[in-house]
């Protein structure tokens, strides 16, 4: 007689994953923002330029973000196995993720507010000096969008099972695509401030600078908005694709006469669902025996299975 010990029967539920590779990342994004924002906020003030103070004052809230998104990570991986948290830590990096999302609409606005009142009263602007800041942010955006975009591509192409096939945002990690969304949102307000700038000057369009604030403060309003919906759909268990439901009906209902009567599924971390299912049947099997009806889907980490017998006539035969 095989005889199971109480490990053997107890359930993990560590779902952070393995983020350390991109803590890495962020950790020498969070550095260059720093030092470029310190350069910019700088040379903004001393040359006049509300582009350039914009996306100064975005890499400013943008460190605040990159190091909500390092602590999420650290706290993730410290917690794991705290009893605390029912479902362990799994969500805290998508947290984090929403957070960046409502820093980043506090951007947006803050930007729109300074833009327009620029609009209607102009300050003179030393642009030659200021091109050059905006230049030097535009390749340090660049060099840390290259650094996140790695291992933001690296999960999407992951999983390509043909019963898996919920939206590949439940594959992303939340933390570094907000830490992505980010240096996009340095990048292009680094590339308006240029065209203001080179416009200004050459042009005489000074209105330009603060145009191109405003256009900046629409753009990244719009991801924060996208941002801000996905991670809160997952932190309010919300949002699974119908296609994993279906898989999970379809793998025990084609087995025997079994029968769903009540299904929950819902995200435990950004790659990791949990699911609790209730069924009836004539021909009652183990728990296990119906948990092994779906380990061809890999995103199903966490299962619990009801078995109810039904004394009516059989089905089948």
């Amino acid at each position: 007689m095989h005889i199971h010990t109480l490990d053997q029967w107890q359930h993990s539920h560590n779902f952070s994953g393995d983020h350390h590779e991109a803590e890495s990342k962020t950790k020498i994004v969070l550095l260059l923002t720093v030092v470029t924002m310190m350069a910019e906020i700088g040379a903004g003030i001393v040359f006049g330029s509300m582009a350039l103070l914009a996306d100064g004052w975005h890499m400013a809230t943008h460190v605040a973000a990159f190091g909500i998104a390092v602590f999420t990570y650290q706290y993730a991986r410290s917690q794991a196995n705290n009893p605390r948290y029912t479902f362990g830590t799994g969500k805290v990096s998508i947290l984090g993720g929403f957070t960046s999302a409502v820093v980043l609409a506090v951007i947006a606005f803050i930007m729109a507010l300074e833009s327009t009142t620029r609009f209607f009263q102009p300050q003179s602007i030393q642009f030659s000096e200021a091109i050059y800041i905006a230049i030097l942010g535009l390749v340090v955006n660049i060099v840390s969008a290259l650094l996140l975009d790695d291992h933001h591509d690296h999960h999407n192409h992951e999983h390509h099972d043909d019963h898996d096939h919920h939206s590949h945002a439940h594959h992303q990690d939340y933390n570094l695509r907000a830490a992505y969304i980010h240096v996009l949102a340095d990048a292009i307000t680094s590339v308006l401030a240029i065209i203001a700038l080179c416009a200004g000057k050459f042009l005489g369009w000074i209105w330009l600078d603060a145009v191109m604030g405003i256009v900046g403060a629409v753009v990244i309003a719009k991801w924060s908005y996208g941002l801000a919906r996905e991670t809160g759909s997952i932190l309010v268990d919300g949002g699974i694709d119908n296609c994993v439901k279906l898989a999970i009906t379809k793998a025990i209902e084609e087995d025997s006469d079994n029968q769903i009567t009540d299904l929950h599924v819902w995200n435990v971390s950004q790659n990791h669902l949990s699911a609790t299912i209730a069924l009836v049947t004539h021909y009652p099997q183990q728990p296990q025996y119906y948990k092994e009806l779906l380990q061809h889907i890999p995103s199903l980490s966490h299962v619990l299975i009801e078995v109810n017998q039904c004394h009516g006539e059989p089905c089948l035969d």
